[in-house]
């Protein structure tokens, strides 16, 4: 008689605990759903502070960058068109060189040793100028992206007091933001104000 009793107890027991566990279990589940829907709609209706800035666009439409660029084409336009001039200069000069050379034109081994001298010396010369104008473009190529930038966060500063963004990020080609959706996208407003404000001036 104890034995059976001991084994209702037991099995009431168990019973209890697994009534629990389901009760508490559906009780979780309901307020998880409760959470999500919840969630789901603040999501739909609230904005977060962020945006960003397609940079590619950016710099194809706004004028500045586009005035900048041309500046920069045609200086390394014209840097090539100087080396490649003195280039074919040089060239011709070692081809009557050799010719001379060949064919014994030189008067003396001295005279023909002076010729190869200042030749090698022009093309030492040559080089150095490659490597000036390199220089030199890349100086400029420098600065016009430095006053690029500090007009656009001079802007991005004006513009931001009245928007009250928290971040405002770059995205290049994509690699920044995989996925973003387009109501956080200012570049079109921020191409037309920096336009606008580049009228005025």
């Amino acid at each position: 008689m104890k034995n059976i009793s001991l084994i209702i107890n037991v099995i009431l027991l168990a019973a209890v605990a697994v009534l629990f566990v389901l009760v508490l279990g559906n009780k979780n589940q309901q307020q998880a759903g409760e959470t999500y829907v919840i969630n789901d709609s603040i999501a739909s209706s609230f904005t977060l502070p962020i945006a960003y800035i397609n940079v590619d666009s950016l710099l194809l439409n706004y004028q500045f960058a586009r005035e900048a660029n041309e500046v920069l084409i045609k200086k390394e336009e014209d840097s090539r068109l100087t080396f490649n001039t003195k280039a074919r200069q040089l060239q011709n000069e070692v081809a009557e060189f050799q010719s001379k050379l060949e064919n014994n034109a030189f008067l003396s081994r001295e005279r023909a040793e002076r010729e190869q001298t200042r030749l090698v010396q022009k093309q030492q010369e040559l080089q150095e100028l490659e490597a000036k104008l390199a220089q030199e473009l890349f100086a400029q190529q420098q600065k016009v992206n430095e006053q690029l930038r500090d007009t656009i966060d001079n802007f991005l500063q004006q513009y931001n007091k009245n928007k009250k963004y928290e971040i405002i990020l770059s995205n290049t080609g994509n690699d920044n933001i995989l996925h973003a959706n387009k109501k956080y996208d200012i570049t079109k407003d921020v191409i037309e104000q920096l336009n606008k404000r580049l009228g005025k001036k």
